[in-house]
Formats: C-alpha cells, sequence, structure tokens
C-alpha cells in the first residue's frame, strides 16, 4: 500500500475503538506501513494527522516493540506535533515508552530507547506541561517524567515547580493527577 494509499483509508478512521483497532492491526500486520503511518502523522497541519496518531496510539498499545527501527523519526518530529487530538495519542505513546523502558518486565524497548530518545521526549513533555494543553497530554507528560526523573535528577525538582505554580489555574483531572505526582514525589524525598 503506498502512502497515498494509506491516507485515504485513514479517512475511515473514528473514534471508535473498532476502527482504530481494525487500522492498528492492519499496521501490525504488514510493517511496512509504519513509516507511511508516521510520515502522514508527521504532517502536522493536515487533518488527518490526528487520525494517523489514533492509529499509530492503538499500534504502539497492541505492540509497542513496533516502533523500535522508528524512534530516530518519531522522537525527533514528535515536538513539531500541535493538533489537540493528535497531541493526546502522541504522548500516549511516549508514556507506553517509558513505562515499558522503567517497567519490571525486560523488553526491547529498555535496550532500543537510547538517552538521545529519552532526552527528546523529556522535552517534549515538558512542552505538553507548561503550554496550553489539554489534561491528557499534559497527564501522560507528568507520568513520564516522574519516571524520567530517576534517571535524570533535575527533572522532578522541575517538575514540582510546574505542577504548585500551575494546580489552581488548572482542571480537576490537573489536580488529581498533581496530587498523586506530589505524593509520590514526596515520599520519594524521605
Amino acid at each position: 500500500m503506498t502512502t497515498e494509499a494509506l491516507y485515504q483509508e485513514l479517512n475511515y478512521v473514528n473514534h471508535s475503538r473498532e476502527k482504530r483497532l481494525y487500522y492498528a492491526n492492519l499496521v501490525i500486520d504488514n510493517p511496512n506501513l509504519i513509516p507511511k503511518l508516521l510520515d502522514i502523522l508527521f504532517m502536522v497541519d493536515d487533518k488527518i494527522s490526528p487520525r494517523a496518531a489514533w492509529v499509530f496510539e492503538f499500534m504502539c498499545g497492541e505492540n509497542l516493540e513496533a516502533i523500535i527501527p522508528y524512534l530516530d523519526i518519531f522522537t525527533e518530529n514528535l515536538h513539531k506535533v500541535h493538533l489537540d487530538s493528535a497531541v493526546r495519542p502522541v504522548a500516549k505513546v511516549c508514556e507506553y515508552l517509558i513505562k515499558a523502558f522503567y517497567g519490571k518486565t525486560e523488553t526491547k524497548i529498555k535496550v532500543a530507547l537510547l538517552p538521545k530518545h529519552r532526552e527528546k521526549i523529556i522535552e517534549a513533555c515538558f512542552d505538553w506541561m507548561i503550554n496550553d494543553e489539554k489534561i491528557a497530554p499534559k497527564a501522560y507528560a507528568m507520568n513520564s517524567l516522574f519516571l524520567l526523573g530517576y534517571d535524570y535528577n533535575w527533572i522532578h525538582s522541575e517538575l514540582i515547580i510546574i505542577l504548585e505554580r500551575d494546580y489552581q489555574m488548572q482542571s480537576s483531572g490537573f489536580k488529581a493527577r498533581a496530587r498523586h505526582i506530589l505524593k509520590k514525589l514526596e515520599k520519594k524525598k524521605l
């Protein structure tokens, strides 16, 4: 399938779990589609970009290791994504990667996710935290930054500053997640 054909197919993707899963499995079964899906995802001003992001998120949820050959492309470009409906799934993929990297289970992600990839994720997560994003990307970013703070000790102090500064102005969802993260950070200090 060409990039153009995949682009046309993505017109049929909607918010339903069924459609996203169908196309995610199509991509998993045809790994040659992954770079094409990423090309479309990173057409950041195109209305189909979020649909590619939804499929990519579901693909990573089903088979995260499929992203490994494309970590450079993903991390080099993730900061460009700006449409709300595309930012959320991209932030979720970052959280998947970081959780896999710090998880107890041995995965290929632990070897493949290099410092340069983690640094790009850190950069994007802090951008989502300080920019006017919806709660979901901020929540995924908080979790990712909390975990990354174990290897990059400056992150936790910066995260505390942002969470405390923005706490009063944010939604109840943000506040709930921030309280949870701040509690974990407080325990870590003890």
